[in-house]
């Protein structure tokens, strides 16, 4: 007895009756249309379903009229887990997750400003070189530390369209552990037209002395030559900062408004160098993060000495021999019509070396970041659980944790954090 044929059986299985090979003269109101008319009546409407395809040679008929059709061998995969046939690919790779949560902020009551940024500042056509980007964000991992640094521009200036008047440089001098990494980051006089460009200026002629300096300041620090550092360190803020004053007179600017506040730090490239440096002018803020509590270590202000830079700082009041250049009666002595009135005196230099220990995260900022994170506690609390875990964030993390907002605090943000293995 023959057993029956492979198309035949499945087909009565199902309740379904067999096609036969050969077919009579098909009707088209009653007939499966052919391969190009299928292709041309869903031109015509394409939301109408496909027809069913016949059954082919050795292979069961489709059991509806979405089924796959069969290629020699392979048959594309039915969907599984109850899916509809038609069914879009997006929706076969799994639920989507649910929208990220809006920025946080801290504090009792929501920031005033929009947390995204709004208008972009004003450009100049023949001046494009100008343009400051909204957010600045870097990264490296060098001997022992792992260092993250980003300058955003601030609520209020997003929202006035007004350009980031903070300034960040990441630069490496050298290679192996003879590698000097310096971090720099500078803050424009507020409302001065020229801030932003002036904190750039400075921060590269910054970068230019110390790169051309690197070795020997790469070896004093391996070598904790504190002293040697920080008189090194200060004639070459010193000259930074006459250098750009002396800028802005060829500018016919103001040299007060053409200014900017200046913080660095240096880390070796040696695995087995721990020590940290720091040194600027201006207002900011250096904090350690040691066991889950935060250290406020801004140095004190050091007293200005040295000889005098050009266009840095007043003229000596005495001879280097002692003597008194003017008599000190209390009377007070009008402005020679032969030598410029000294200036205002200058902000201090600041310096100051940390030996770090594993786990630490030394922190180094402007006063835009600096302030809120004195003034609010909740803002340290939530970067202290967020930052000692085992391993430092990532560069999107450490942008969202720095821009954790806190209402009365708007300026620019700009923070380099160094995690230490």
């Amino acid at each position: 007895m023959s057993a029956p044929g492979p198309a035949s059986a499945p087909s009565q299985e199902a309740g379904r009756p067999s096609v036969p090979e050969a077919s009579p003269a098909r009707h088209p109101a009653t007939e499966p249309s052919r391969p190009d008319d299928r292709a041309a009546a869903s031109e015509a409407n394409p939301s109408a379903p496909d027809a069913p395809a016949p059954a082919l040679p050795g292979r069961p008929p489709p059991s509806g009229p979405t089924a796959a059709p069969a290629y020699g061998d392979w048959t594309p995969a039915a969907p599984s887990d109850g899916e509809p046939a038609d069914a879009s690919p997006a929706s076969r790779l799994g639920p989507l997750p649910p929208p990220l949560p809006s920025r946080v902020h801290v504090g009792t009551r929501p920031p005033t400003y929009d947390a995204e940024p709004t208008a972009l500042p004003a450009a100049d056509p023949d001046d494009l070189d100008a343009l400051v980007p909204d957010t600045v964000l870097d990264g490296a991992r060098y001997g022992a530390c792992t260092l993250r640094a980003v300058s955003v521009r601030g609520d209020s200036a997003r929202y006035r369209g007004e350009p980031r008047r903070d300034a960040l440089l990441t630069a490496r001098f050298g290679s192996g552990e003879r590698a000097l990494v310096l971090v720099a980051l500078a803050t424009g006089t507020r409302t001065a037209p020229g801030a932003h460009l002036a904190a750039a200026e400075v921060c590269r002629w910054i970068a230019a002395a110390v790169g051309r300096s690197h070795e020997r300041l790469a070896a004093d620090i391996r070598a904790a030559r504190r002293t040697d550092l920080k008189a090194g360190l200060h004639r070459l803020t010193d000259r930074g900062l006459g250098k750009l004053r002396a800028a802005a007179t060829e500018q016919g600017l103001d040299p007060d408004d053409y200014a900017a506040s200046m913080r660095c730090l240096l880390l070796s490239g040696d695995p087995e160098c721990r020590t940290r440096v720091f040194f600027g002018v201006g207002p900011g803020g250096l904090f350690r993060l040691r066991e889950h509590e935060w250290q406020d270590i801004e140095p004190e202000v050091a007293e200005v000495k040295g000889e005098p830079v050009l266009g840095f700082g007043s003229a000596p009041h005495e001879t280097p021999d002692g003597d008194r250049l003017t008599m000190d009666l209390g009377i007070p002595t009008p402005p020679s019509p032969y030598e410029p009135a000294p200036g205002p005196p200058r902000e201090p230099f600041r310096f100051r070396t940390s030996v770090a220990r594993p786990g630490d995260v030394l922190l180094m900022c402007g006063a835009g970041f600096a302030e809120p994170l004195r003034g609010e506690p909740g803002l340290r609390a939530h970067l202290a659980d967020r930052w000692s875990g085992p391993e430092p964030p990532g560069l999107t993390a450490y942008l969202a944790d720095t821009q954790v907002r806190v209402k009365g605090y708007a300026d620019d943000r700009t923070a380099v954090a160094v995690w230490e293995a």
